[in-house]
């Protein structure tokens, strides 16, 4: 009688182990340190959490530090943007179509153990922003437009972020391929939440934005047509470990569907709750989900 109390004790356990693997899988979210990352750590920790997964949440890093991490085992599940991976990751400048874009870093990052999910239709690029007044009373629309000012002689500053003044696909290779230069003094590096507020206050004629910014059209900015298409796409995707998904694959199902509610226009919303609204990062992923029924 004994024995067979301990071998349904030990089948009872084996079974709890087969059917709810979810419960025993912490799951560790990364993000990066600006607004759109946070609002997507807070969003997926909150979704899987939902789900009955354990979560940690590890978010406020740099990009390659985040990177590392996940390579490293240390960061399972965060969004990272196609065009981040394939040239300040995988050391790739060729100019590719969005879709030809996530297939190559789909195809790379797998051999580093890393899963491309479905990519979401929100594309995070590089933007050049001016105040929509000032550019139009100089009547520039694209950058062929501003390059084709400061090569006149006109006195333009430019607000970036340190990142983007050194990056692979940042000033020096926008300025080769348009045909100009900004002169040094007129180059204004700063933190990126700076940038913003500089270009609203006129302190700046020109600004580096991200297209998904809230505060474009909150502060009635005007982004500056790429009409060389020099920046690549940057579609918003969820990377996991390959190791995690294989344990857990209803992950994929779970991330793809939050992958399917985001666009452009949605994550500036999102973006701007949080940047001009001051909501807060965890009300505005609670709301969001709650609305597109995800939890």
């Amino acid at each position: 009688m004994k024995m067979t109390r301990i071998l349904a004790f030990v089948a009872g356990a084996l079974l709890v182990n087969v059917t709810s693997p979810v419960t025993a899988q912490n799951i560790v979210v990364g993000g990066k340190n600006f607004t759109e990352q946070q609002i997507m750590s807070q969003m997926t920790a909150q979704l899987l959490q939902a789900k009955g997964f354990k979560v940690d949440v590890k978010a406020g890093m740099g990009s390659a530090v985040l990177r590392q991490a996940q390579e490293n085992g240390q960061i399972d599940v965060y969004w990272e943007y196609t065009g981040t991976s394939l040239i300040t990751y995988n050391k790739i400048n060729d100019r590719m179509s969005a879709a030809d874009t996530y297939a190559k870093v789909k195809d790379l990052d797998a051999a580093k153990g890393l899963v491309w999910l479905n990519p979401s239709k929100a594309n995070n690029t590089y933007s050049l922003a001016m105040n929509q007044d000032d550019a139009k009373k100089q009547g520039i629309v694209s950058i062929s437009d501003l390059a084709a000012k400061v090569k006149g002689g006109a006195k333009l500053t430019f607000a970036s972020n340190a990142e983007f003044y050194a990056r692979p696909d940042g000033l020096k290779p926008l300025e080769q391929a348009y045909g100009f230069e900004f002169p040094r003094e007129s180059v204004k590096r700063m933190d990126t939440g700076l940038v913003y507020q500089a270009l609203k206050e006129k302190q700046v004629d020109v600004g580096l934005v991200f297209a998904t910014d809230g505060r474009i059209p909150a502060f009635n900015f005007v982004v500056l047509k790429d009409d060389k298409g020099f920046f690549p796409n940057y579609a918003l995707t969820p990377v996991v470990r390959k190791q995690v998904l294989d344990a857990n694959p209803k992950l994929a199902e779970y991330l793809n569907a939050l992958s399917a509610k985001l666009d452009d226009a949605t994550m500036a919303r999102l973006n701007a709750s949080v940047d001009v609204d001051k909501k807060t990062v965890e009300d505005v992923a609670k709301t969001f989900l709650k609305e597109q029924g995800l939890v």
